[in-house]
């Protein structure tokens, strides 16, 4: 039987994370403030990249994303190093975040206690359980960051014509 604490937690999480970045524009979506380099987009972007590659890992299916998103997204990355025309549309991005989260909902409804409660491979001193929540956890973490790039936005003068409210 499905874990509904899981269930729900994935639902909320993710859903905050939609919510959020509804009404950003392009240009303001890679927006970072200055001396800083991580933007909405690449909070947005690392979602996706930490939740696939740790249910992947945690419950031994392939990961789906796209060739270049590890490199451009992932813990290890430097968005001051990725050109602009390499960045993916926010809408190809929140499209994405979409289907991975109706993906990885069908996986996780699947999911018994026992399967949870496995060892992680990657990491076999947890379960997969506790991976699966350490990748919901940050993600918490990075559309917390959003949120806080959004409310920088709103208050000083990023570029004329702002869209987000």
């Amino acid at each position: 039987m499905a874990d509904p604490t899981l269930l729900t937690l994935w639902d909320d999480v993710r859903s905050k994370t939609l919510d959020v970045l509804k009404g950003l524009d392009d240009v303001h979506a890679r927006w970072a403030p200055p001396n800083l380099q991580n933007s909405c987009l690449w909070h947005a972007g690392h979602n996706y990249v930490v939740a696939e590659f740790l249910a992947s890992r945690a419950l031994g299916t392939p990961a789906q994303m796209p060739n270049n998103w590890q490199k451009m997204f992932s813990w290890e990355s430097n968005p001051a190093h990725t050109r602009p025309e390499e960045w993916p549309p926010l809408a190809v991005l929140t499209t994405a975040l979409s289907e991975q989260h109706r993906r990885l909902r069908e996986v996780f409804s699947t999911l018994t206690a026992e399967k949870l409660d496995l060892a992680d491979p990657g990491k076999p001193e947890r379960s997969a359980r506790h991976t699966l929540l350490i990748a919901m956890q940050d993600e918490a973490r990075h559309t917390g960051e959003i949120m806080l790039l959004r409310k920088m936005m709103t208050r000083t003068f990023v570029v004329a014509g702002t869209s987000i409210a």
